[in-house]
């Protein structure tokens, strides 16, 4: 099989843009939040834990600690108590609490708004970075790389890798900029509904023309 020249994938990719555009109008951050604070302390719960779970774990979270200040002097133990369906809950509550002390004390109560701020809290990496910055500020720092996101890339041709990093890094080549913070979410919407890890609808996918490992 020829390998596809980087100027083909672009185009490629251009292509599979508009479809999403046409087929998922909609699709948006599954994590529910009401302010920017809320959208980061979901992300980093919906490490190894699905977006349905941490929905169902945040609104107890967000009633008991309204405010930045109070998450800021909760107690671990308590937030374990509330958090722990959504797994790793000890490290994930330290590192909720952790941010939102470094949020009160470092960055006056304000999220930061590049990558090298957000990355210099407690429990956030790029993945949780990029989520922040796109859905709640409209920063496009990189296109967010979830396991929908890696399966897809690779299933579609666009990379063929397996790291997290160096897949947005690649994407992040590939993907006309304006388009970050949507691709992401167009790959996830598409990967629960058609594009499963199981067993993938390849008879039903609108984008089977482009992909070049049909039924893998």
């Amino acid at each position: 099989m020829a390998i596809e020249s980087k100027e083909n994938k672009k185009k490629r990719i251009l292509k599979i843009i508009s479809l999403f555009e046409r087929y998922y109008p909609d699709a948006q951050c599954a994590l529910d939040h009401k302010t920017p604070e809320q959208l980061l302390f979901a992300t980093i719960l919906s490490a190894q834990c699905t977006d349905e779970r941490v929905n169902l774990v945040t609104p107890h979270l967000f009633k008991t600690y309204p405010h930045l200040q109070d998450l800021a002097r909760a107690k671990q133990g308590d937030v374990e108590k509330i958090i722990k369906s959504t797994g790793f809950f000890r490290n994930k509550a330290k590192n909720i609490i952790s941010a939102a002390k470094d949020l009160v004390e470092k960055h006056h109560s304000q999220l930061p708004k590049t990558i090298e701020g957000m990355t210099s809290l407690a429990g956030v990496g790029r993945k949780t970075a990029n989520v922040v910055l796109g859905n709640a500020f409209n920063i496009a720092s990189g296109v967010v790389v979830d396991t929908h996101v890696r399966r897809l890339s690779n299933r579609l041709g666009l990379v063929k890798v397996q790291n997290p990093e160096v897949i947005e890094r690649e994407l992040n080549e590939l993907v006309p900029k304006k388009h970050w913070v949507m691709f992401s979410h167009w790959l996830i919407t598409h990967g629960r509904a058609v594009c499963k890890a199981r067993k993938p609808q390849c008879e039903t996918c609108f984008l089977f023309e482009f992909c070049p490992k049909k039924g893998v």
